[in-house]
């Protein structure tokens, strides 16, 4: 974290806590407090306060999340969507392994907390998922998923994953996720084109 520049530690910093305590829970000054940030600054690199904060947290957790596709599929020997499944769900199961149930997907988080209520928060969140949904959907495509299909399972993947997500850390446990490793993994495979 020591590499980025207050600005770019605040938004990383808001991530963590959202996804960690959520919006409501995270204030403006423990965001200071975490990026090791003077809390003076806060107003200076975001005069739309807490709101442009959050906007941007959830925009830069769309984009870690989409910039992650390339590294799982470069993590397979021959990558096949139910791989690609399985690497997005194994992050979230080591994490949880090493460090407890205690923080889930900051975009979710923002979901429930804002998005109803700040306009500005549901635009964010939802640009978030197209930003994660695209580069899912062109490694299917890329794997031989027809197009007109890989969209739609991008979305099945992730819409599966956060809902597993949410029910690990509400159970404990991580029986969830690998279940719907196991469950989908042979319908994302079947989607493949047929060659030859």
């Amino acid at each position: 974290m020591s590499e980025r520049g207050p600005r770019e530690r605040m938004v990383f910093s808001a991530a963590q806590l959202i996804r960690r305590d959520g919006v409501a829970a995270t204030g403006m000054r423990e965001v200071a407090a975490h990026a090791e940030a003077p809390r003076g600054s806060l107003q200076h690199y975001f005069p739309g306060g807490k709101e442009q904060l959050v906007n941007e947290a959830v925009s830069w957790a769309g984009r870690y999340a989409g910039r992650r596709v390339a590294r799982f599929l470069a993590a397979l020997d021959e990558p096949t969507p139910s791989g690609l499944f399985a690497e997005m769900v194994r992050q979230w199961t080591d994490e949880y392994a090493c460090d407890g149930f205690a923080a889930g997907c900051p975009v979710a988080a923002a979901t429930v907390d804002w998005a109803e209520s700040v306009p500005s928060t549901r635009e964010a969140v939802a640009a978030a998922f197209a930003t994660w949904t695209t580069p899912v959907a062109q490694a299917l495509a890329d794997m031989g998923v027809p197009e007109e299909r890989a969209g739609a399972l991008a979305t099945l993947m992730i819409s599966a994953l956060e809902g597993a997500i949410l029910i690990a850390r509400a159970e404990r446990d991580v029986r969830a996720l690998t279940t719907v490793t196991r469950e989908l993994g042979p319908l994302l495979d079947a989607a493949v084109r047929e060659h030859g």
